[in-house]
């Protein structure tokens, strides 16, 4: 069996296993990769910070640029800058995507919207990035469900879907009922560390 080199690497690095694939090689060796990984290291409040920024970039595996542009927006949403910045990436179309069940990892959500399998209230969305609004639909294509990837979401083999969203999984329906609650949110990370990163 082929091991998923670059996702356990960077699994490792971040201390969390990125795609279900990842578990069982994090769990057989869950310290950093390298020769040096087993020692421990006392990190700087930098490198935490920094570390910290990482592994959020990589569970919603986004850009640098796409980050730090919901960080922005989450600094003028008036509300807590931390939990506004998740709540600003969990209305990613992809995330949607990837919590309904629709995928198994969140890679497989991002090609699932930019090969133009998932429509948005009826229309075909093929940016990752589309933020939803309270209320909007989101649903495989007719045409695209008997694809294997689907038949298997459909059928409930993947993620059990959070409060906060409608889902149909024989029909590979959800709505975006509201804007989730951070932990209601699955994703690990003290996204403080985060917002001070970037405020420094």
């Amino acid at each position: 069996m082929n091991t998923p080199r670059p996702k356990v690497r960077l699994s490792r690095a971040l201390g969390i296993p990125l795609t279900p694939k990842c578990v069982q090689y994090f769990e057989r060796r869950p310290y950093p990769p390298g020769e040096h990984g087993r020692k421990r290291r006392k990190d700087s409040d930098y490198s935490t910070r920094l570390k910290e920024k990482q592994r959020l970039r990589a569970q919603y595996d986004i850009s640098e640029t796409q980050l730090r542009a919901a960080f922005d927006r989450a600094k003028r949403s008036g509300g807590k800058t931390g939990e506004a910045l998740i709540q600003d990436l969990e209305s990613r179309l992809d995330a949607t995507v990837l919590r309904a069940g629709f995928a198994r990892t969140i890679y497989q959500a991002r090609q699932f919207v930019t090969h133009q399998h998932v429509l948005v209230n009826g229309k075909r969305v093929d940016r990752p990035s589309y933020r939803l609004q309270p209320g909007d639909f989101v649903q495989v294509a007719e045409k695209s469900r008997a694809k294997e990837p689907f038949v298997v979401a459909a059928s409930g083999a993947h993620a059990e879907p959070p409060a906060y969203l409608e889902v149909r999984l024989a029909d590979l329906v959800c709505r975006y009922e509201r804007t989730p609650g951070r932990d209601e949110v699955p994703v690990v990370c003290e996204e403080q560390l985060v917002v001070e990163y970037y405020s420094r």
